[in-house]
């Protein structure tokens, strides 16, 4: 599986080299690319944002270089990726909706920032708006994480045990039971 990520912030994707996500990548079975939204823009101060049209707060971030990125990423692997925006308004992420992401050979991830994402990423290039709960963070880079280390999990060779996998929490639409480990008694529990 190979998934792009595209945001203004690639450092703060420092977290996705390490544990079962490094383990994942460094036995090829997950390949994840990060992009800097400035390297797809055509003016010379790496403008990504501008005003709302209409007006309204704040700035939002201009469609032109998330074309420019998904059309790079297609060029460069070759496919047609299934198109990610984390959004408080979108598809809430579930364990269901992480299994039907992982059957896709190829993700892109589009991090938004500021006030939003011109809609015409989402109508133009099919973004899939994905919440991944009923508030508001600073921009997709968090969301994106939390879909990548989901994913990661669900990988075929991945986890070491597979029935792990298959056992967890909200697999079968149940929570887990507690879980212990030794000593099996500690302080009279």
């Amino acid at each position: 599986m190979r998934i792009d990520i595209v945001t203004i912030f690639p450092q703060a994707f420092a977290p996705l080299q390490v544990g079962v996500v490094r383990r994942a990548q460094e036995r090829g079975l997950l390949q994840v690319h990060i992009h800097d939204l400035r390297d797809f823009t055509a003016d010379r101060h790496r403008q990504v944002d501008d005003i709302p049209y209409g007006g309204g707060p704040g700035m939002v971030m201009k469609v032109e270089p998330f074309y420019a990125a998904v059309e790079a990423i297609r060029r460069r692997s070759g496919g047609e990726p299934r198109i990610l925006l984390p959004s408080p308004q979108g598809r809430l992420l579930t364990q269901a909706l992480l299994a039907d992401l992982a059957k896709a050979p190829q993700l892109v991830i589009l991090c938004g920032r500021y006030e939003g994402v011109d809609e015409r990423v989402v109508e133009g290039l099919g973004a899939e708006e994905i919440s991944i709960g009923d508030y508001v963070l600073s921009g997709g880079e968090l969301p994106a994480m939390v879909i990548v280390e989901g994913l990661a999990r669900l990988v075929p060779g991945v986890v070491g045990d597979q029935q792990s996998v298959a056992e967890e929490s909200f697999s079968a639409g149940l929570l887990d039971f507690p879980h212990y480990t030794r000593p099996p008694e500690f302080r009279g529990m």
